[in-house]
């Protein structure tokens, strides 16, 4: 028996998120069906998160253990084969026995793509949050760092979680433009349920005047979630990395 740890990028648009769930189309889903078609067994697929529905991944990171022999360049030849044009496996390598896709990663990233052009682009509506008013990407990423750090981040989570421990370690926070995209991108040592989503939301609010410059810090201690701003749309949320020590 070997793990094979299996890296694979997807455009979410058309699933509701990753984890299995009853009578809906999922990501893990739809790569089981195509594991069952190579290797002849609906084996067990261990992902390194979830993703809400219509949230996309560059980098997803997954394990599967088989007794079959069949190298690396064979398992992702043969699983495009059998996978939607929206999924695609672009790496596969023999892992420890130990491996975990999400207990083993030291830290993620993410990034959340708004467009701040003037007129929707209907091209980017899957990808990317239409936001029509000016931002000043520059002041943002100043703001950004208050994020910065370890914190109790149970102010910047959806109710819905269960989640005991809410402490997170944000390692790094940037704001940048790029013509008419605004990129946002985190990267900490583990996620809440929406938080990414919910600190642009957030940010968007100092953009706006709703939040007082240089307050964010307060807004996280409060642990007090009305405090945050909303949460933004999935549509412009991309898990970019995974990462684990070498």
């Amino acid at each position: 028996m070997k793990k094979l740890v299996i890296t694979i990028r997807y455009d979410g648009t058309n699933y509701h998120g990753w984890q299995v769930q009853d009578n809906v189309i999922t990501v893990q889903q739809t790569f089981q069906d195509a594991v069952e078609k190579v290797f002849q067994s609906r084996l067990d697929v261990v992902g390194c998160s979830r993703t809400d529905a219509g949230v996309h991944a560059n980098m997803y990171v997954l394990s599967l253990d088989t007794d079959m022999d069949i190298d690396c360049k064979g398992v992702i030849a043969a699983l495009n084969t059998k996978l939607p044009k929206d999924i695609a496996v672009i790496d596969c390598k023999v892992g420890e026995n130990d491996f975990h896709p999400r207990y083993s990663c030291v830290s993620k990233e993410y990034i959340y793509k708004l467009y701040n052009g003037k007129i929707r682009d209907p091209f980017l509506a899957n990808y990317s949050y239409f936001y029509k008013y000016p931002i000043d990407a520059d002041y943002l990423n100043e703001q950004a760092q208050a994020f910065v750090g370890t914190y109790d981040y149970s102010g910047f989570c959806s109710v819905k979680s269960k989640v005991m421990n809410t402490v997170r370690t944000v390692k790094s926070f940037s704001v940048a433009r790029d013509g008419d995209m605004v990129i946002f991108k985190v990267e900490a040592d583990g996620f809440l349920y929406n938080m990414v989503r919910i600190m642009v939301e957030t940010l968007l609010f100092v953009s706006e005047g709703k939040i007082k410059k240089d307050t964010l810090k307060d807004i996280i201690l409060s642990k007090d979630r009305k405090k945050a701003g909303k949460t933004a749309p999935p549509q412009g949320l991309y898990l970019n990395k995974v990462n684990y020590q070498s």
